[in-house]
């Protein structure tokens, strides 16, 4: 087996993976003509699901990437640069064409991708959350107190300051992948 097979090999088992932390086996289940599946609970935490540490290359690349997105027209639902972006299909697309991962499509789910990390401790292609409890918006973190997002409709994609007036007042969630 050959490098590149191998890569691929694991490109497409965490894409699988991935897949089934989603949801996908209930799917699969209810597909198999099983009864409909139980809602799930919100009383207990869901299940952890680990990604893969990215590389301090892969990191650089992602925020490089995401700089060269911004001037993109914001859309609703978006997640490609000639059709537009929302924060997640932003990060969505950056992500999965600069280091092969496929975060969730949604800025809430996004509070579970990756690994919590502190605000102290934030580095080039970290993920910036915003709002209290569950996110309501998220961008890519590009160093020196930047970050990359799609922030509303009518605008476009930019870029912007963790310390500026608007954002210093939110609260703010890291998250590494």
């Amino acid at each position: 087996m050959t490098a590149t097979d191998a890569a691929d090999r694991d490109r497409l088992r965490r894409h699988f993976l991935l897949a089934l932390g989603g949801g996908a086996t209930s799917l699969l289940l209810a597909a198999c003509g099983s009864a409909p599946p139980r809602a799930r609970s919100t009383a207990h935490a869901p299940r952890p699901v680990f990604y893969p540490t990215l590389t301090q290359e892969q990191s650089s690349d992602i925020a490089i990437h995401a700089l060269g997105l911004v001037g993109t027209p914001y859309r609703y639902g978006g997640n490609t640069p000639e059709g537009g972006f929302d924060c997640s299909g932003l990060i969505g697309y950056v992500y999965r064409t600069r280091a092969g991962l496929v975060p969730p499509r949604t800025v809430s789910q996004l509070s579970d991708f990756g690994q919590p990390v502190g605000v102290d401790e934030l580095r080039t292609g970290d993920l910036v959350l915003f709002g209290a409890g569950r996110p309501t918006h998220a961008g890519i973190y590009v160093g020196e107190g930047r970050f990359v997002h799609a922030p509303s409709t009518g605008g476009e994609v930019r870029l912007d300051r963790l310390a500026g007036p608007y954002w210093s007042r939110q609260t703010l969630a890291v998250r590494r992948p």
